[in-house]
């Protein structure tokens, strides 16, 4: 949530700054702004889109500068509480991602040394701090400044009177430099930089930076330099881009197949997954928020069924309140961005508890990777939309090579049946792909059951019932239709009261062992008069006999159904959101990736 961009260069620094901000609007905003150091320092923002902070900017010119989306946190959205910030002198220009948590203490301290506040929020109080610090030398401000700063905070910094330099720091909210000749650049998300450079330097917690054109100096919070090799990022502003589909949302969907085969990719043959030897735990513990979450509630049927390990999914926003347990699980921590603030703070605990910890991540370098004790890559690529799509698959992919690989080391999974799972692995792509070509039906199904409903129900059993999870959160986040997942099993314990004829049923009924009670499931909710669209297993001529209509997908052994099923329901949410004309990529209220808790 929130972007951040900072330029310090030989060129005009707000074109540059606009761009990134462009590319940084997945993130999810309310308000946006621009500071920019030229003959003085000037400072432009605007409640809504950075569409209208453009409609309303005066000339600005400078080569040094920074740049902000704000979600709120603290103060209503509003232009006044919009970044960047400023001090008493107007000199200090300051956005900030995260939460200053003892912003109260320092804003009434600094009110009685008589600095004036103009927001609600709690940035304001560092920009003031920096400023009761600034005594000529504004990395020293700044360096000082954070000392007593409690909370998670990636910050770009501008003096009016330091032109071409901008100070980053960060503690738990991520920010990336990249390097190029003659300009150096600041964001909180590398996409804001893909057209500039593929040369980056990833920035740690408790670390600051120094951007100037010549290049950026990493220290410590005591001043101390801190030497870090920059990596090249392989991903390219194409990626970045839509590729003739009409939203991200629908292309990262139809890039599923690819992330499926680049996550198998050199790992298939020796499961070479780099966790852990399953004899050195005694069970496993699955913890993630959101769609990720819906990832490891799949995992744990998954790793229970290949490997024959006791697994448990928990959400990380509640682990840590909970009390450790005696056996000291391998903790599994699932995160597309590896920024999410809830995660980061139970892999943590994991530790402290004495546990293994192990990431599954999208993101190479990400706090979460840096938090745990190993970290297994997704490769799904660049993924824009704020509804995971390809990355919730590609984590599933690397659950079932991390059950694989447990179950060997067990002894609980044979060979030869190895070796037929892995046979079955490599069709995935090709399932998936089956499930795309279904697009334009499943379109037509979406009129039909999603573009005018106020309500729709899930159903799902066992394995796929955190993908009726998955399925409904989708319809949830882009369509704004309430949706919520059941299963099927609990249906007569309450929600069958729920249940009319207005009601739109959306289960999934593939060929498992719950199949036959799902079909009984079935038969209750046709009782009730509702429509029933079911996703079943291709073939099956029984079921049509039970709904309305079906989304077929390949036939699959049932520990893999939630692949192509997965990618049915991303099409079906996606396109009753298109029919009633919802912000796909971006909808309201919601953010990419969940920095603060």
């Amino acid at each position: 949530m929130c972007g951040i961009i900072g330029y310090a260069g030989r060129r005009e620094a707000l074109p540059i700054l606009l761009d990134g901000l462009k590319r940084l609007e997945y993130r999810g905003y309310d308000s946006a702004g621009v500071a920019i150091v030229g003959s003085a320092l000037q400072v432009a923002k605007d409640k809504g889109f950075i569409a209208d902070l453009e409609a309303h900017l005066p000339a600005m010119h400078g080569t040094t500068g920074l740049a902000h989306t704000r979600w709120a946190t603290h103060g209503a959205p509003s232009k006044v509480n919009a970044h960047p910030h400023t001090d008493c002198t107007g000199k200090i220009a300051l956005a900030h991602n995260g939460i200053i948590e003892n912003y109260s203490g320092l804003r009434e301290r600094l009110e009685e040394q008589g600095h004036v506040f103009r927001t609600e929020t709690d940035t304001e109080s560092l920009v003031h701090l920096i400023e009761a610090h600034y005594r000529g030398d504004l990395e020293a401000a700044v360096r000082e400044a954070l000392q007593e700063v409690r909370g998670s905070y990636a910050i770009a910094v501008v003096h009016a009177d330091e032109p071409g330099r901008v100070i980053g720091a960060r503690n738990e909210s991520p920010l990336v430099v990249g390097l190029a000749p003659d300009e150096t650049f600041l964001a909180s998300d590398v996409p804001a930089l893909l057209k500039h450079t593929d040369k980056v330097v990833y920035v740690m917690d408790k670390e600051m930076v120094v951007l100037t054109p010549e290049g950026a100096a990493l220290r410590d919070l005591q001043g101390k330099t801190v030497q870090r090799e920059p990596q090249r990022i392989t991903w390219n502003l194409e990626d970045a881009e839509k590729g003739g589909f009409e939203h991200f949302m629908l292309k990262e969907i139809h890039e599923t197949p690819k992330a499926i085969q680049e996550t198998l990719l050199g790992r298939l043959a020796n499961l070479e997954v780099d966790g852990f030897r399953a004899e050195d735990f005694g069970s496993v513990k699955l913890v993630a928020c959101g769609t990720s979450y819906h990832a490891a509630l799949v995992g744990k049927y998954i790793i229970e069924e290949i490997a024959k390990v006791p697994a448990s999914a928990e959400l990380a926003s509640e682990y840590r309140y909970t009390q450790g347990a005696a056996d000291r699980p391998l903790v599994i921590l699932l995160s597309q961005s590896g920024e999410t603030a809830d995660t980061l703070g139970a892999a943590r605990e994991a530790r402290r508890r004495g546990c293994k910890t192990l990431a599954i991540t999208n993101v190479t370098g990400s706090s979460l990777a840096r938090e745990t004790d190993k970290t297994i890559y997704t490769r799904a690529g660049l993924e824009i939309g704020v509804a995971a799509t390809k990355t919730f698959v590609a984590q599933l992919i690397v659950l079932y090579l991390i059950a694989l690989r447990m179950g060997l080391d067990r002894g609980t999974l044979g060979y030869e049946e190895a070796e037929r799972l892995k046979d079955e692995l490599r069709s995935l792509p090709r399932a998936a792909l089956a499930v795309l070509d279904e697009e334009d039906a499943i379109r037509d199904l979406a009129a039909s059951y999603g573009k005018e409903a106020r309500d729709a129900y899930y159903l799902g059993r066992h394995v796929n019932y955190p993908v009726a999870m998955e399925g409904a959160l989708k319809l949830k986040e882009i369509s704004y239709v309430h949706a919520e997942a059941y299963a099927a099993g609990e249906l007569k314990h309450g929600p069958l009261a729920l249940i009319t004829k207005d009601t739109p049923i959306i289960a999934i009924a593939v060929d498992d062992p719950t199949y036959e009670k799902m079909r009984s499931n079935l038969g209750e909710v046709a009782a009730r008069g509702a429509r029933i669209l079911a996703v079943g297993t291709e073939g099956d001529r029984e079921l049509p006999k039970y709904v309305d209509d079906v989304i077929p997908v390949p036939r699959l052994p049932w520990v893999f159904s939630p692949v192509p099923v997965s990618v049915a329901l991303m099409l079906f949410a996606y396109h009753a959101a298109r029919l009633r004309g919802c912000p796909i990529d971006k909808p309201r209220n919601l953010a990419k990736s969940v920095t603060v808790e």
